[in-house]
């Protein structure tokens, strides 16, 4: 009993990171979507040659966004943190009182879906620096002005 329950578990978690990972990135480019900013999501980007390298060291899927310079900064900072209120269903299961030892299929699938709930650091970079991405975007769609002028 406690062998095929481990193996469930496993197998939980290892479904819980998957899932978890395309809803980081769709909670991205869902506040992308609600600011009314351009973006692009492309799926297993950079695919390497195999399997294991598409599935281990790359990212499953990634969103772009395509500021045009003149959004406000919080926009690209909330969609760059959006992906930590994955964690509130999880904690309201824990208060709930359904996530404990005695539930180890609930409990690993929970433990994947909060793994995915954290912004990465490129997310808290952006978050961080997203007035210099809009300025940066803004200086790159200004007018090019002639030197014979």
């Amino acid at each position: 009993m406690i062998g095929s329950t481990v193996v469930i578990a496993g197998c939980t978690l290892s479904l819980a990171v998957a899932a978890g990972m395309l809803a980081h990135e769709w909670m991205h480019a869902l506040v992308l979507r609600l600011g009314r900013v351009e973006y692009s999501v492309s799926y297993f980007p950079g695919r390497a040659d195999g399997l294991r390298s598409v599935l281990t060291t790359r990212p499953w899927a990634a969103v772009h966004p395509r500021p045009t310079g003149g959004e406000p900064p919080w926009i690209l900072r909330l969609a760059a943190l959006a992906p930590a209120l994955l964690a509130i269903p999880v904690f309201g299961l824990g208060l709930a009182g359904h996530v404990t030892t005695e539930t180890p299929i609930v409990t690993a699938a929970a433990v994947g879906w909060l793994a995915c709930a954290l912004p990465s650091p490129q997310d808290f970079s952006v978050a961080i620096h997203a007035h210099r991405l809009l300025e940066r975007t803004r200086e790159s769609n200004a007018p090019l002005l002639s030197r014979a002028d």
